[in-house]
């Protein structure tokens, strides 16, 4: 016979929350992965804008104060990658990770190269000390030119791979990544598509698939009104 504590665990699936803010493209990815496997959550808006990832409760949740930090229960994870991650282990429905081994290989690739050769260097923060010790004009110059070097890696890792999607006809964890990467080039940073056949087709792909159209920055809880700019 089953213990009461596992009955009522069974009856009381835990509790999901996501701290999250609008504009982050961090954030996008984990709403998008969170949209894909169905999972209902919390969410738990964290103004950058004003600082709130500098509030000590917050920093309990996550020392390097940034956004998106997802709980499970008792369990506790920062950084989106992680997220993204913990999730495709613990609620495998939908699976993100192809099982063929070169597919898998491509899409952690892709994801890769956004998480840490391109978003990494178009954060407010590094923007704004490139604006402080150089100008306002270069810090859109260092952006425009690492995405665009990521962009440019990324279309041809994906020459005769794509499908409707990044890696085929399936949503996989490289369009998880690529969708919030696309929207801030193109909204933020003005980067020409036409450069990129292969990511501005697929990016169309993405703006009708219901999962991608709910976690849309400006669809959030916290998104500033008639607003199309994210980070």
């Amino acid at each position: 016979m089953a213990s009461a504590s596992a009955v009522e665990s069974a009856s009381c699936p835990k509790k999901l929350t996501l701290y999250s803010y609008w504009r982050s493209s961090c954030s996008h990815r984990v709403r998008i992965a969170l949209n894909l496997k169905g999972l209902d959550y919390e969410y738990k808006a964290v103004d950058l804008s004003k600082g709130e990832q500098f509030d000590p409760e917050f920093e309990k949740l996550n020392p390097v104060r940034l956004v998106p930090v997802f709980v499970d229960g008792d369990v506790v994870v920062a950084d989106s990658f992680a997220i993204i991650l913990y999730l495709e282990d613990e609620h495998p429905q939908f699976t993100l990770l192809p099982r063929d081994l070169k597919k898998k290989a491509l899409n952690l690739q892709v994801a890769n190269i956004i998480s840490s050769s391109i978003q990494p260097l178009q954060m407010l923060s590094v923007l704004n000390f490139i604006e402080e010790k150089i100008s306002s004009d270069e810090k859109v110059a260092w952006a425009q030119r690492h995405i665009n070097n990521g962009f440019t890696a990324i279309e041809k890792l994906l020459e005769g791979s794509a499908g409707k999607n990044a890696t085929g006809d399936k949503v996989q964890l490289a369009d998880v990544f690529l969708a919030p990467q696309i929207y801030v080039g193109v909204t933020r940073f003005q980067i020409d598509m036409s450069q990129y056949p292969t990511l501005a087709r697929i990016y169309e792909a993405y703006a009708e698939h219901p999962a991608f159209q709910a976690a849309h920055p400006n669809r959030q809880p916290d998104a500033f009104p008639s607003s199309s700019q994210s980070c």
